[in-house]
């Protein structure tokens, strides 16, 4: 498969969005993981739009696991884009994760305030992940690259669409 990312400016803008979408992640997970009184039961308490679909994760014996799994999944999200090793997974978890956050701060049809009509910045952010997959973002200076190419990824080829 040629590379998707030819001229230098591509290369270039492409590594961009990835460190930026990793510094975002990496950023969220400072709050989290090292907070020991972030819960994600605090967040999910302010939804409107969809208050009774997120309600059931503030629950005293669920919010303790999403609590973990928000934290650290942006920490692993983070990394990975940082050093471009399984991007497309970790995009498409991050997407997961901004679209999430899109309908949670949703009060329909504002997004987290009167200043955000429909669209605000986790779709845009969303938008970018879906970039960085579709320009192979881990094969630009980054791990998937140079794993695509071990034994072990031609023996397995089924591990292959995890880093191509």
């Amino acid at each position: 498969m040629s590379d998707t990312t030819t001229s230098t400016f591509d290369r270039s803008i492409t590594l961009y969005f990835r460190f930026a979408m990793a510094w975002t992640f990496l950023y969220a997970a400072s709050h989290q993981v090292f907070d020991p009184t972030f819960s994600v039961a605090g967040f999910l308490s302010h939804t409107k739009t969809f208050h009774d679909a997120f309600a059931v994760f503030t629950a005293p014996s669920v919010a303790p696991v999403m609590t973990f799994l928000v934290s650290y999944g942006h920490l692993l999200i983070g990394l990975s884009l940082a050093v471009g090793l399984l991007v497309r997974v970790s995009a498409s978890f991050g997407i997961l994760l901004m679209l999430v956050y899109w309908t949670a701060h949703m009060d329909f049809p504002y997004i987290e305030n009167r200043n955000n009509f429909i669209l605000d910045y986790h779709l845009v952010y969303a938008g970018v992940l879906v970039y960085l997959i579709a320009k192979r973002a881990g094969h630009v200076w980054g791990l998937d690259g140079i794993v695509e190419r071990l034994p072990f990824i031609k023996q397995h080829p089924a591990l292959r669409p995890l880093v191509a």
